[in-house]
């Protein structure tokens, strides 16, 4: 059971290894939704995420033989990364199942701590069925990310750090993967103060704990689709699941597209990395119909690779229109560049890429092609140029960007 007891023991076992992650009050979300607005940094932890809490609990409660036994999970990272921890800390051996998809960084990390890693499956659920099979062939101990009742008692020793800090606070949001997070804040949450209201955050292309609650039981999604490889999750933890249902008082899902966005805004305005599946709270802002409320933010992790670290900011700066691209036809004739160069200059445009086509029509004197790559402040700056290149006399058409 989840007890107020057990979470009171659970924090002070975690405080053994986690960092502190002091609520960091965010002035740029509170201006942009109405409320006061706090981000609970837990990428700011010493394996990136939140999952050491739950995974040093969970071993802190193994017997000797369970530890010399050996332990095994599957993770699609970041619990990866606190099983090898906590296993080393424990002078227990660690095997971590992890599928094909999981990023380069949070392989070579979960490594670094001494594991031992097999990659397995393209989703999360592929990978948790094949170290099943491992843990019966083996005899490992298999610790579960989510679906068990120490590992999510763990993960709640952060609403405790959250009520210290902010006794006042009204509304806690949670991402959601399994379930496990949010089975513990929102169950600790409610035992502090039934009056803290904890919103789970799931991204739309997995949102199997929404159709869950939807349908009472727990339930499988026929496929996951989201950028947010921390929570492609099927299927929610059964035994999680009553707690999810009593506590959680309501479900936002997300788009991918909000998840770029809001990686800008902190990187922006709070110089913190967040990976995908850490944004769900901070991209579900948007969407709380509240105002003059204090919202904590839950920030899950920062492991995010270099690689989609850069596609995520190219796509964004896209989708904050400050970077687009425009078709134009002009004369093939000397001087016609230097006139639509002066026209862009004049707005301050930015041009970083040209894509010259002369045989876009058969008649190259009528017609060609300039593709033209900008950098702008954003929406109303580059509505600014657009207007500008049509009192020029040309004809802009905004195409997809690619850089």
């Amino acid at each position: 059971m989840l007890t107020l007891e057990t979470f009171e023991k659970a924090c002070e076992t975690v405080k053994e290894v986690t960092l502190e992650t002091k609520l960091v009050y965010s002035e740029y979300l509170s201006n942009q939704t109405g409320n006061e607005v706090y981000l609970k940094p837990e990428n700011m932890q010493l394996t990136g995420a939140y999952k050491l809490r739950g995974a040093y609990y969970k071993m802190s409660t193994l017997n000797e033989d369970q530890l010399k036994r050996g332990i095994i999970t599957a993770s699609a990272g970041n619990h990866a990364q606190g099983v090898a921890y906590a296993a080393k800390r424990f002078g227990a051996k660690a095997v971590i199942v992890m599928p094909n998809t999981t990023p380069l960084i949070k392989v070579n990390r979960t490594k670094s701590y001494g594991a031992e890693v097999v990659l397995f499956g393209d989703v999360y659920d592929e990978a948790c069925d094949y170290a099943y099979e491992l843990a019966k062939e083996k005899g490992y101990t298999f610790i579960h990310p989510f679906n068990d009742l120490d590992v999510a008692c763990g993960q709640g020793t952060i609403a405790m750090e959250i009520y210290k800090e902010l006794p006042l606070v009204d509304y806690i949001l949670v991402p959601i993967g399994g379930g496990g997070l949010a089975c513990g804040v929102s169950t600790l949450a409610k035992l502090l103060n039934p009056r803290i209201k904890v919103i789970g955050v799931e991204p739309k292309g997995a949102n199997c704990m929404q159709e869950s609650i939807k349908e009472k039981k727990v339930v499988t999604l026929s496929k996951v689709d989201t950028i947010a490889d921390g929570t492609a999750v099927k299927t929610p933890g059964n035994i999680i699941f009553p707690y999810v249902m009593k506590n959680l008082d309501d479900i936002i899902t997300v788009e991918d597209a909000d998840l770029v966005v809001s990686f800008l805004d902190l990187v922006e305005n709070h110089k913190m990395i967040v990976e995908n599946s850490g944004l769900l709270t901070v991209a579900a802002l948007k969407h709380l119909d509240i105002k003059n409320k204090r919202i904590v933010s839950i920030l899950s992790g920062g492991n995010m690779d270099v690689i989609t670290m850069s596609s995520v900011v190219q796509q964004g700066l896209i989708l904050r229109d400050r970077i687009f691209t425009v078709s134009v036809l002009l004369p093939d004739k000397p001087g016609e560049l230097t006139r639509i160069s002066d026209v862009i200059a004049k707005q301050n445009g930015n041009v970083i890429k040209l894509d010259h086509n002369q045989f876009v029509s058969i008649n190259r004197n009528a017609a060609v092609e300039l593709r033209i790559t900008l950098e702008a402040f954003g929406t109303e700056h580059k509505k600014q140029i657009m207007d500008a290149l049509m009192e020029g006399g040309y004809k802009p058409k905004v195409v997809r960007t690619n850089i």
